[in-house]
């Protein structure tokens, strides 16, 4: 379970991107840095992909410091790997140059892509494998979005090989395939900011009893479908906000929408019942080049600048905690 979406544009061009992460506790997230010098391989097969890094990115991943779920890089672009059970095909290896590792994927472009244009030219170039590190236990399906500051691309995993879309709604959750989320939003075309207007029935007028029935119908549970539909709705009726801080303040207020109550949402796996949670969730400022984070260990959000960022080396770093409460006297 995970959503992902663009807010509108400020009025000062600033655009922000949001994302939460959702899964079972346990995975040792950290924050990756992935240089932007020296020379990167795939270890998806004996001749796999080779590509040579030119752009700095930060994001977060688990085990290895090239592995990454969410990032952005110095060019703006964002790159989001979304779970998709029962919707992912992965290829075999061709040991042509060719192969990566779908956990390797973004790595490759971000590292090297600085829009979504030549983002598309680079995964359509690459067989993408269902290669991952011996220490992730079980198979990773997933679909990836990339957004730079106009466009947002979507790359799917299907039998036949990698579909490539452009999504024009900025928008992104879980399976099934775009083409049917697409689709289901023309169910949700009533939906309004206002209230409706009073109607006479009978010569008794019914009117509103309160603010908020222009979204009456809003699904509210937390399948891959109704966080979509939400997502855009609240996309779609947020006012652009006037500048960066209130566009990043925006993106935060929608996230915090999509955080799991503990206890709400829980998998049984062979017997045991694991409650999955909202463990992290992020902010790519695209135009102000900065990534920002928020974990369920700790209430505050932390930013990195990626403008002050040493892209020298490749490294991982612990997530940032022990925010808690702020004492305020009074």
């Amino acid at each position: 379970m995970c959503t992902n979406f663009k807010h509108p544009t400020a009025d000062d061009g600033s655009v922000c991107v949001g994302r939460t992460m959702e899964f079972p506790a346990g995975l040792p997230w950290e924050i990756n840095v992935l240089a932007n010098a020296g020379s990167s391989k795939s270890k998806a097969s004996a001749r796999a992909k080779s590509w040579t890094p030119v752009y700095g990115v930060v994001g977060i991943g688990a085990f290895e410091s090239d592995i990454l779920c969410d990032g952005v890089n110095t060019e703006g672009l964002s790159g989001h790997l979304l779970y998709m059970p029962g919707h992912c095909t992965y290829q075999e290896p061709k040991a042509d140059g060719t192969d990566i590792g779908v956990l390797e994927l973004l790595g490759f472009v971000l590292g090297t892509c600085a829009t979504t244009q030549e983002a598309r030219a680079a995964i359509e170039s690459v067989n993408v494998t269902g290669f991952k590190p011996a220490e992730v236990p079980i198979p990773i399906p997933v679909h990836a979005i990339f957004h730079d500051a106009t466009a947002c691309i979507v790359a799917e995993f299907h039998p036949d090989g990698t579909n490539v879309l452009d999504n024009p709604v900025q928008v992104a959750t879980n399976a099934p395939y775009l083409d049917w989320h697409l689709e289901n939003v023309t169910n949700y075309l009533g939906l309004s900011a206002l209230n409706p207007a009073p109607v006479e029935v009978g010569g008794t007028t019914f009117a509103p009893s309160a603010q908020g029935q222009g979204f009456l119908g809003l699904p509210g549970d937390g399948t891959s479908p109704s966080r979509f539909i939400r997502a855009c709705a609240y996309v779609h009726f947020a006012p652009p906000c006037k500048d960066e801080k209130s566009t990043i303040m925006d993106t935060i207020r929608i996230l915090h929408d999509f955080d799991i109550v503990p206890g709400t949402v829980v998998e049984d796996l062979g017997g045991n019942k694991v409650n999955e949670l909202t463990l992290w969730s992020t902010v790519c400022n695209l135009t102000g080049k900065s990534y920002s984070y928020n974990t369920i260990d700790d209430p505050l959000w932390y930013s990195i600048d990626l403008t002050s960022t040493d892209f020298s080396s490749s490294r991982s770093v612990p997530l940032a905690s022990g925010g808690w409460l702020t004492a305020q006297k009074v």
